[in-house]
């Protein structure tokens, strides 16, 4: 008497990583208004270094016969890095919540390829950074941002935002993860949010003090401004793109592997 062999289930990480994007898409659509608070602080930051301190900082960095059009310029930049950090903020709520309410337990049950949980939610969050940037900027030339680049400079500014993006979310799955609370998950990327404030993105380093100046001119998101800031208004980049793609690079690996660290430490318990 014979058997017939029942050939191994198989996985498909294409599909079900697509699977997981939708519901990802979905949960954004249902509740819009985490993608507005998301957009909404940097706006506000946006407004309030503009309208209030446009006029002094401008002078400071343009000259007396500067003002708050060549400060709008300077700072849009960092508003709108502003906005990708504020994005993975999200991103690591989303994670925790699913973690405190059980429905990545669920997923590990499922006949699913484990990597599609984490890459639904990365792929998601860089659309979201995508749609949240459009709105910002948008934002940025209404009240006085003026870039000068042509298509090429707006592809590549595009481009060079979506590989921070992805840096930054895969970051923020990994502080998802690690975070035992979803108050604990937002406050955790709060960091990443002051970083441009330490760094080139409202202040030239160089009227710093010297300590301040130091750490800088040396922390990730300095080089990140810059190569955006060229990139917008078509100033000379000089080594700042390769350092900031370093620092992406760096930083999306270490994100990665941290993040497949704790999912398979889930998995084994």
């Amino acid at each position: 008497m014979t058997t017939l062999a029942v050939p191994a289930a198989r996985f498909h990480p294409l599909r079900d990583s697509a699977t997981m994007l939708r519901r990802n898409l979905r949960r954004m659509v249902r509740y819009p208004s985490m993608t507005l608070m998301l957009v909404a602080m940097p706006v506000v930051f946006l407004l309030l270094f503009v309208y209030v301190f446009g006029g002094t900082l401008g002078a400071g960095i343009g000259g007396s016969a500067a003002g708050r059009a060549e400060y709008a310029n300077y700072v849009a930049p960092a508003i709108i890095l502003m906005t990708v950090t504020a994005t993975v903020q999200g991103t690591a709520i989303s994670i925790a919540m699913d973690l405190t309410e059980g429905i990545i337990a669920r997923f590990r049950t499922m006949h699913i390829a484990r990597v599609s949980v984490l890459t639904g939610h990365v792929v998601g969050s860089v659309l979201q950074a995508v749609f949240s940037l459009a709105i910002v900027i948008g934002f940025a030339v209404l009240v006085g941002f003026r870039p000068t680049a042509g298509l090429g400079g707006w592809l590549a500014a595009s481009g060079f935002l979506v590989v921070v993006t992805f840096a930054l979310v895969w970051l923020a799955v990994a502080l998802g993860q690690v975070s035992k609370t979803v108050e604990t998950a937002s406050n955790l990327p709060m960091p990443l949010m002051m970083l441009p404030f330490l760094g080139s993105g409202f202040v030239p380093t160089d009227s710093m003090p010297t300590v301040l100046r130091w750490f800088a001119e040396y922390q990730p998101f300095t080089p990140i401004i810059e190569t955006l800031r060229g990139l917008l208004t078509d100033r000379p980049l000089g080594n700042e793109p390769w350092i900031a793609l370093g620092w992406c690079a760096v930083i999306a690996l270490g994100g990665y592997l941290w993040s497949r660290k704790l999912f398979a430490r889930e998995d084994d318990r």
